[in-house]
């Protein structure tokens, strides 16, 4: 048995997965917001509860926001404050009485649709994430490929290719730096450049819906998000040339970003054709559990 953990900033999800990658049970708790401790004490009753259910002892993995430091062994880059700094490996080892495993949450995102998702049988699968953020995550031959300096696939700090005049010097980003692809395709991202346009504040999916319903500066909104992707995309393509790229977050659900885009690519990537697949995530919000879960190799 696989016992996945996803741990949120609202709720920490658990999930246990049979040899065969099927659900056999799934739990969430509130996650104990700024409480490290209690954090890790409610990890610790999620995989008890898991394992009583079934009178087994299970593998765990666990998807965390941030990712481990390649320098001291500490949660760094977390939007769950009460993480960085902190030996989160180490100490839910020591809780759980077991070795574990944890990945950075959109590497456990790509791993699942890589083993069993809308990638499964590619070799090599890129993960990306649009959402309140831009995340990816780089699987190769079904294993979580997180480099040297553990972070491969952060496509979303690198500048936003062949970026025009009026595209520069971009929207300074939290990293420190300006004009990061997550400044562009971000769900804020969107939003402000329809902020822009009308001096009126819609969310991502509402302008999707107004793009459908006829508005042209919801349309402009998003054939430009398109293009913004289509380049993105591109860079990747340059630099890893997937087998397979697989969008979720957010952004991934509005359906008419898909329509046109490898032909957009193709403009921008260095090739005389593209055919790379741009899949929407199979799974859903449940990758990045399931990915945890499959952390552990068969």
């Amino acid at each position: 048995m696989r016992i996945g953990i996803d741990l949120g900033g609202t709720k920490i999800e658990a999930i246990a997965l049979d040899e065969g990658g099927a659900p056999l049970l799934r739990r969430r708790s509130p996650t104990p917001a700024g409480d490290y401790d209690g954090t890790l004490r409610a990890i610790a009753e999620l995989v008890a509860f898991v394992e009583k259910e079934f009178g087994g002892h299970g593998s765990v993995g666990v998807a965390s926001p941030g990712a481990i430091s390649a320098r001291t062994g500490l949660i760094k880059n977390s939007n769950s404050t009460a993480l960085n700094g902190r030996p989160l490996e180490r100490d839910l080892s020591e809780r759980l009485a077991r070795p574990i495993r944890l990945e950075n949450d959109a590497n456990c995102f790509a791993l699942s649709e890589a083993v069993d998702g809308a990638a499964a049988g590619a070799r090599i699968v890129f993960g990306v994430i649009l959402g309140t953020g831009v995340g990816g995550g780089l699987v190769i031959d079904r294993m979580v490929v997180t480099g040297r300096n553990r972070i491969a696939g952060e496509w979303g700090h690198n500048p936003l290719p062949w970026a025009r005049d009026d595209e520069r010097p971009g929207a300074p980003c939290y990293c420190g730096k300006s004009g990061c692809i997550e400044t562009f395709l971000s769900g804020a991202g969107l939003a402000r450049d329809y902020l822009a346009r009308t001096h009126r504040t819609l969310s991502t999916q509402e302008i999707a819906m107004a793009a459908v319903n006829g508005d042209p500066d919801a349309g402009a909104c998003l054939a430009l998000y398109q293009d913004w992707l289509a380049r993105g995309l591109a860079s990747l393509i340059n630099v890893v040339d997937p087998d397979a790229i697989v969008l979720g977050g957010g952004l991934s659900n509005v359906t008419q970003l898909y329509d046109g885009l490898p032909a957009l690519i193709s403009r921008y990537a260095f090739s005389d054709g593209v055919d790379t697949p741009i899949l929407r995530a199979l799974h859903g919000d449940s990758s990045g559990v399931r990915g945890a879960a499959w952390l552990w190799p068969a």
